[in-house]
């Protein structure tokens, strides 16, 4: 079973004529066309003012709305420069989209909360008439793969094997460095999401684990977490009340000196707060398995399960 995307799954970009939009459009393509009959598809891209003209065999709409309305678009996968990012993730909102899947970093925080307000709106508009809310995923994101089905982002698919992790980050390189001992031990995943390492973002920690949590194939979830901010503790809470599935976790960042960015925008220490050893104690305390380095997620993940009887 798929978690947000999978065969049912049609993907626009939003900025397919510029090169990096392009080369991981063509990327998607390509992992769908591999996983055949039980791929999602990948169906075009949108960029304004060039509609009715094609690149490299994807057609180009005007609106993320004409997509929708002409193919069926349901997600889109968002490659517009920082300074229009959040009125392109605004556009699909609006346009009925499912599920928005922003890469582009950079985007201005007030932007953001901007997007989080509107999206809000709109989501209790759509409570009240019985749809299901719209997701964004990111900003400043790998993106989000469910192997065999689909990959919508920059992620090499290759690594990827269906099985039954469910894998969710704040950091794209350790998402991939996760995915592959999982693969190496033969457990495979169901999916993959990278929320991005942002302090105003869309979709959580809590919002991946609650759809790992009630995914019946998800036998497991490995959580990966960075300093700054509260998320992994207010996780941790979350899943020492609610998750009936093993959790192993990791934390970044653990020698990052106090009040210095880095990398991600949200990966700071402030105040005493958001600190590595904050968090893991929050993880432990919560019944979390805590790797000790990037290097042993999957062998903690291995143990925790022959632990448990589960594997």
């Amino acid at each position: 079973m798929s978690v947000l995307v999978g065969t049912t799954t049609r993907l626009i970009t939003q900025g397919i004529t510029g090169k990096v939009g392009l080369f991981h459009s063509q990327g998607c393509r390509a992992y769908a066309l591999e996983c055949g009959a039980k791929g999602g598809k990948v169906i075009g891209g949108v960029t304004p003012g060039r509609g009715g003209q094609t690149v490299d065999h994807f057609p180009v709409w005007n609106s993320v709305y004409e997509a929708v309305k002409k193919e069926g678009a349901n997600a889109s996968m968002v490659f517009v420069p920082p300074f229009g990012a959040a009125d392109a993730i605004l556009e699909a909102v609006d346009a009925g989209i499912e599920l928005v899947i922003a890469i582009t970093e950079g985007v201005p925080v007030l932007d953001m909360v901007k997007v989080r307000q509107f999206m809000h709106a709109r989501n209790r508009e759509r409570a009240a008439e019985g749809k299901k809310p719209i997701r964004l995923i990111g900003p400043n994101c790998p993106g989000i793969i469910t192997p065999g089905q689909i990959k919508i982002g920059i992620m090499p698919g290759y690594i990827h094997r269906p099985g039954n992790v469910g894998i969710v980050s704040r950091s794209g390189t350790l998402t991939y460095e996760a995915v592959h001992q999982t693969t190496s031990i033969g457990l495979g995943q169901t999916t993959c999401i990278g929320i991005g390492g942002d302090p105003v973002n869309g979709t959580n920690f809590i919002d991946s684990l609650e759809l790992f949590n009630n995914d019946p194939e998800t036998k497991s979830i490995i959580m990966i977490g960075e300093i700054g901010g509260s998320a992994e503790e207010e996780a941790a809470a979350w899943i020492k009340k609610n998750c009936k599935k093993p959790v192993v976790g990791f934390i970044a960042g653990r020698t990052a000196p106090p009040g210095r960015r880095m990398g991600h925008a949200g990966a700071i220490i402030s105040g005493g707060a958001g600190t590595a050893d904050g968090k893991m104690k929050a993880m432990t305390e919560a019944g979390i398995k805590v790797a000790p380095t990037p290097a042993d997620m999957g062998s903690t993940l291995m143990a925790l399960l022959k632990e448990r009887g589960l594997a």
